[in-house]
């Protein structure tokens, strides 16, 4: 298969992914912050709203580096990534 480096798809598609995956990072930390708001109040002492907090903060910096990672690896593959997909589509229209 050609390379597609010229095809203004790829570019298309790559920022439609980039843009939904730093979208579903905003609504995670977005999520996780209202939700550590809501139950601090019934959450009791002290040391188990610290085990919320770390805990909660791992989660997310582990989800946002995967994201930030598999957005890394789409940016530098991209050409073969989604010149597959199209070419695909493209066969498939014929």
């Amino acid at each position: 298969m050609q390379k597609m480096n010229s095809d203004p798809r790829i570019a298309g598609k790559f920022s439609g992914d980039r843009l939904w995956s730093l979208t579903a990072i905003a609504v995670l930390w977005l999520l996780y912050a209202f939700v550590f708001y809501e139950i601090k109040d019934y959450a009791g002492s002290s040391e188990v709203i610290s085990v919320l907090l770390i805990s909660g903060a791992l989660v997310i910096l582990f989800n946002t580096a995967a994201i930030f990672a598999m957005l890394f690896h789409l940016s530098e593959e991209r050409d073969e990534i989604y010149g597959l997909d199209l070419h695909y589509l493209d066969l498939k229209k014929k």
